[in-house]
């Protein structure tokens, strides 16, 4: 089994959106972890709140919150 693989851009996350099954959604206190699941991989991106809600617009897949 891989690791799960952290993605460091928004945008380049919105991108494998493109491909994946779901994005599933875990907000703490101060930022939100947001980890999409592709049928090969794991993606996981962890940003503030305030740009969170930016990034889950955009998201071309099923959204999730945990």
């Amino acid at each position: 089994m891989d690791l799960p693989e952290e993605v460091v851009d928004p945008e380049e996350f919105v991108r494998l959106s493109e491909h994946a099954e779901a994005c599933r959604i875990r907000r703490s206190k101060d930022s939100v972890k947001l980890k999409l699941r592709t049928p090969r991989k794991l993606y996981t991106l962890k940003i503030s709140s305030a740009e969170a809600e930016e990034v889950i617009k955009k998201l071309k897949c099923e959204i999730v919150e945990v």
